[in-house]
């Protein structure tokens, strides 16, 4: 019997939203995964990694440690519901639980087999809950949000945001308040990080995108932790969580604390960066990235996802 024919791949196009200069540009799709119409970058071989920015972020913020991890792993790079170039489908799942069962659905429709997850800041809470539930054998958290943020930073998750994020209008206030150049630049500053010209107009387009903002905010305002910090106990996924030592938004002592608590984690410190760690100091974070995958057998197979706790 003659063999069926596999039909050709066909390349998705480059969403046409994504500016010519944005990093990585040739390796962004747009891939549908209800209730999101996703904005995804795919690039190199081997065994996927999964990288997952923190709140009011993009797929830029891996910029500097692509080309260091390229040539070792598959890299998936995606923006979170609303925030960066994903196209929210509804404005109730962005907070914790939902955007990781909503990532955990995208993970299986496109048939991926995380070795890990990469999260930074808030986007580590995420990875962490990920794995929940759809298991991944590691998880790396850089300066990981798994407490209150504190300092000057403190403003990304207040009280008020609740109110904020309800309020009509705030989200294109907010683009027209904190979009320039000298806002841009102290609330970067006030992380504790020193970040490039290239990297401040990065962030200086992504808070002139009202979209995001209002995305940005839903997430403030939907955020709770206390589930996933009541069962790091029972994680059982191998866990590297990487603080800088400067950081003014979430103290390394969180991370250290964490730690503590997860059976298989380990935490370590990073002198002489912020909170933006990754994006400063790329050639610091790598090797430690690639040390610890080193010792990480890949998945088998996986399953259907877990039901959420």
């Amino acid at each position: 019997m003659q063999a069926p024919e596999i039909p050709p791949v066909i390349p998705r196009a480059i969403p046409p939203m994504i500016p010519a200069d944005w990093p990585n540009r040739a390796a962004s799709r747009q891939i549908a995964c209800a209730p999101h119409l996703w904005h995804v970058q795919q690039m190199g071989e081997g065994s996927t990694i999964l990288l997952i920015h923190g709140a009011g972020g993009a797929s830029h913020s891996w910029r500097g440690l692509v080309p260091l991890l390229l040539g070792h792993y598959h890299l998936v790079i995606v923006d979170l519901p609303g925030q960066g170039f994903t196209r929210l489908g509804a404005r109730h799942r962005c907070g914790l639980d939902a955007m990781a069962e909503d990532l955990a659905r995208l993970i299986a429709q496109e048939g991926w087999q995380p070795l890990a997850y990469i999260g930074h800041s808030a986007g580590a809470a995420i990875a962490l809950r990920l794995t929940e539930i759809a298991p991944a054998p590691a998880v790396i958290g850089l300066n990981a949000a798994l407490g209150q943020f504190e300092g000057v930073a403190g403003w990304l998750f207040p009280v008020m945001a609740k109110f904020l994020a309800a309020a009509p209008f705030v989200a294109q206030i907010f683009s027209r308040l904190a979009g320039n150049p000298a806002k841009v630049a102290s609330l970067l500053a006030s992380t504790g990080s020193t970040i490039d010209a290239t990297g401040q107009a990065l962030y200086l387009r992504l808070l002139r995108m009202p979209n995001h903002v209002d995305a940005t905010l839903a997430m403030m305002a939907q955020w709770s932790l206390d589930g996933l910090l009541a069962r790091l106990p029972q994680q059982t996924t191998s866990c590297l969580l990487i603080t800088a030592a400067n950081d003014q938004a979430v103290p390394p002592a969180k991370s250290a604390q964490a730690a503590a608590r997860m059976p298989h984690a380990r935490w370590q410190d990073v002198a002489g960066y912020g909170h933006l760690l990754h994006e400063e100091a790329p050639h610091s974070v790598a090797p430690l990235i690639l040390d610890f995958l080193a010792t990480i057998a890949p998945a088998p197979m996986s399953g259907p996802m877990k039901e959420c706790p």
